[in-house]
């Protein structure tokens, strides 16, 4: 398979990395607009199936002309969610297989977000998804940790665990730290204000999807290695994705940000500093979040400086094969440091490009085939969890102390 990846950030990276020397990758083309920092990883892996190339993934066109040129079979979008819609459009025209990590984004209603549900994440992807089933090719979206791995724990809870599932809860907690820094995401802050800050969703089966204030809902969940930490309501895919194709009752995701981080997301918002909308600065024009993003440290840099562990998962509560009420947290869980020494990126990096590149193998063995525009619970689970082990990503299963279901 001919694999086009755009976006040579930190998880860009960390899929090239791991994915160059797989035998049935036959070229990588690392695409970024800046031309040096992809020719820098490209030249790193020392490959001659890896080659560096420019792209303005804002550009269609551009996108086209790429893949027609390397006659790309798989494209993997690594960019900033916001160029979604370009680098999409741009694989069905082009007949490439497409998959990202996050889908496009939401907009929140404009006079209640806080009470009524505006256009909710993936809008337009799923808007095109019959024009992609038509002509036979797969757009597989939300393919990284969370979205992603997440998805698939929930379909295989459902196949393998569960006879009826009353809720579906997905929540990630971590004790990282970086050094020097008080505030320092580790992931794009673009990604990071767009989840905390606007409205999270929330899927009831009685009720459909709702929505509720930033950070709502706190409640307290014990990580496995890491310990209880108290997580709340944030806006992300899976609350979208899961109920299209799993029966339950309820669907939630929530994040353990921590009341110093928590803080510092209301101040950005109080000040304005989220904004999207360009403001004059001695006759520049540029958008306060764009400013942030500029003055804060690049994700991708954070690895040598970062301490801890991070748990991304799935709580699934419901009634077991058995019969008898079950609750069980499947979870993957990777330590820093050790990334660090195996893999040179960082964790939070690297634990969203695994899912993606296990994906990119099982759609490149035909074991995944599909049409259309899908995420990770339309498919078997078993023969993904089956390769993790394999990527130096073993998951684990802990079952928790059921409470009455509500079913």
């Amino acid at each position: 398979m001919k694999i086009l990846v755009l976006g040579v950030g930190g998880v860009g990276e960390a899929f090239s990395i791991m994915a160059y020397g797989k035998s049935w990758v036959e070229s990588l083309v690392l695409a970024d607009y800046n031309l040096e920092r992809a020719t820098q990883v490209a030249n790193s892996l020392n490959s001659s199936k890896v080659i560096s190339a420019f792209v303005n993934a804002n550009d269609r066109k551009s996108i086209v002309d790429l893949i027609k040129k390397h006659k790309i079979d798989l494209t993997l979008n690594a960019c900033d969610p916001r160029l979604n819609p370009s680098i999409f459009d741009a694989c069905f025209e082009a007949n490439s297989i497409y998959v990202d990590m996050a889908l496009t984004l939401s907009k929140p209603h404009s006079e209640q977000p806080y009470t009524i549900p505006g256009v909710p994440l993936g809008s337009y992807q799923f808007s095109k998804a019959e024009e992609w089933k038509k002509k036979g090719l797969l757009a597989l979206i939300g393919m990284g940790v969370e979205p992603g791995l997440s998805n698939v724990f929930a379909k295989y809870a459902e196949k393998n665990l569960f006879k009826v599932i009353d809720e579906i809860g997905v929540r990630d907690g971590s004790n990282l730290t970086v050094e020097g820094y008080k505030f320092s995401p580790n992931f794009s802050i673009w990604t990071c204000l767009e989840e905390c800050l606007n409205p999270p969703v929330v899927w009831e089966q009685k009720r459909g999807f709702y929505v509720t204030e930033p950070f709502s809902e706190p409640e307290i969940f014990d990580f496995p290695e890491i310990g209880p930490i108290e997580c709340v309501n944030v806006e992300h895919e899976e609350v979208i994705l899961i109920p299209r194709y799993i029966k339950c009752n309820r669907v939630t995701f929530k994040y353990a940000l921590g009341d110093e981080f928590i803080n510092y997301l209301k101040t950005i918002e109080n000040l304005g500093l989220n904004s999207t909308k360009p403001i004059n600065v001695k006759g520049v024009e540029v958008s306060p979040r764009d400013f942030l993003s500029a003055l804060l440290p690049d994700p991708a840099k954070l690895g040598p400086i970062m301490k801890g562990k991070t748990c991304a998962g799935t709580w699934v509560k419901g009634i077991g094969k058995d019969g008898k009420p079950r609750e069980v947290y499947l979870y993957q869980i990777c330590d820093n440091q050790d990334i660090m020494k195996k893999f040179g990126v960082g964790a939070v990096l690297w634990q969203t490009a695994v899912p993606a590149l296990i994906s990119v193998e099982l759609i490149a063995k035909k074991i995944w085939v599909g049409a259309g525009v899908e995420s990770g619970e339309y498919f078997d689970p078993d023969p993904f969890l089956a390769l993790m082990e394999s990527y130096g990503a073993p998951y684990g299963i802990k079952e928790m102390t059921p409470k009455v279901a509500k079913i």
